[in-house]
């Protein structure tokens, strides 16, 4: 098919490297110039690194470039079947763009946003056609996450919902459906585990580096949250955790911590800015408490909001139990889905931990969902 993408950012340049290999032909357009050429070198260096790390052949990378066009032109995009945003997250310029592109391309193109936090059905409202608009989040990097999150608007018809599923599918794509509410599912579930883990350092429970140690050795975790959060740097995480805070009414549950906004404020970003939580211009040592029970007390307490929060998600219908799974599995590559895990180490002893944290600190943030609640009077499984 033929696929425009909005945005020649790292996402918007991600998943034009995904729809051409996959050998559809993309347009990647961007008002800046300068934006453009940036994102052609970056995807060229990209490819360049693969090649030579034999990932790729010289056909891969011939039949990415001559299936890929970079543009400043919008006029270009006119003969899309499918145009998939990813510019910045800015309500207001993601609807002024929609309602130029509506007016370009054919009733029957589907039109989509990557967004990973803002409401899809206000950013539907902003096309006269809204039944054709749907989310449809990816992962980055977009050739290798497996992951894509669908979301239809209240807007959406049924049709565009079946219509976009079956080309992601044809892509090769993991796909999961979710309910139009602040950061879908991955960004809703996910908060916990770099909130709770920032909650005890602050404490003075352990420090950064032997949280991380914890979630990785005991926990099985791929990256402990400290480095995650200077992986995916700490003005983006700040910000999708301070959005979900924002479009939940303020609800404590996920309430961003002082300690990565001063991080942020001070241009401590992460790796790309070389400091972080971590220094990476220096060789650190760390100073790792070994302690396994300790390390079981830090899992157990990050694991049960993980999972309060998925139980939560399923209670509130967001998404299925198995796509809730699927998506933290595939989307954040956790060991396990939480609910199954949750059956694995006892629902009771989930609620308990719960119930535990809020009468020590009588905050909202570790209220247990009802789901937990009703399930354990059960005596029931999620699985």
């Amino acid at each position: 098919m033929k696929i425009g993408v909005l945005g020649s950012g790292t996402m918007g340049i991600s998943i034009g490297h995904f729809t051409t290999i996959k050998d559809h032909q993309t347009i990647i357009y961007d008002s800046s110039k300068n934006a453009l050429k940036s994102g052609e070198k970056k995807l060229s260096d990209l490819l360049k690194k693969l090649k030579n790390k034999g990932k790729y052949s010289k056909e891969d990378i011939k039949r990415i470039t001559s299936n890929l066009t970079f543009t400043d032109d919008i006029k270009k995009l006119k003969d899309s079947e499918l145009i998939i945003e990813a510019i910045i997250e800015d309500i207001n310029i993601k609807k002024e763009i929609f309602s130029k592109i509506e007016k370009l391309v054919d009733n029957k193109c589907i039109i989509t946003s990557n967004t990973s936090s803002l409401s899809i059905a206000s950013l539907a409202s902003s096309l006269k056609e809204n039944k054709r608009f749907i989310g449809m989040h990816f992962f980055n990097p977009a050739n290798l996450m497996p992951l894509v999150e669908i979301i239809p608007a209240i807007q959406t018809s049924q049709e565009t919902l079946d219509r976009s599923k079956n080309i992601l599918v044809e892509m090769g794509k993991v796909v999961v459906i979710a309910k139009d509410t602040p950061g879908f599912i991955v960004n809703r579930v996910a908060r916990p585990f770099y909130g709770e883990a920032i909650r005890i350092y602050e404490e003075g429970i352990a420090n950064i580096e032997t949280i991380d140690w914890a979630t990785k050795e005991i926990g099985g975790f791929r990256m402990g949250p400290f480095e995650l959060m200077d992986f995916i740097g700490n003005d983006i995480n700040y910000m999708v955790t301070e959005t979900v805070f924002k479009e939940f009414y303020f609800d404590s549950r996920y309430k961003p911590s002082f300690t990565q906004k001063r991080l942020m404020e001070a241009g401590y970003l992460g790796k790309k800015s070389g400091k972080g939580f971590y220094d990476y211009n220096t060789e650190e040592i760390k100073n790792i408490n070994k302690n396994r029970e300790l390390g079981k007390k830090i899992v157990f307490r990050i694991l049960s909001m993980l999972i309060n929060e998925a139980s939560d998600a399923l209670f509130l219908k967001i998404a299925s139990k198995e796509d809730i799974d699927l998506a933290m599995t595939k989307g954040v590559n956790y060991p396990k889905g939480l609910l199954a895990w949750a059956d694995e180490i006892g629902i009771d002893n989930v609620l308990e931990t719960l119930e535990n944290l809020y009468n020590t600190y009588k905050e909202d943030r570790y209220r247990p969902s009802p789901i937990l609640r009703k399930m354990c009077s059960e005596n029931s499984n999620f699985y």
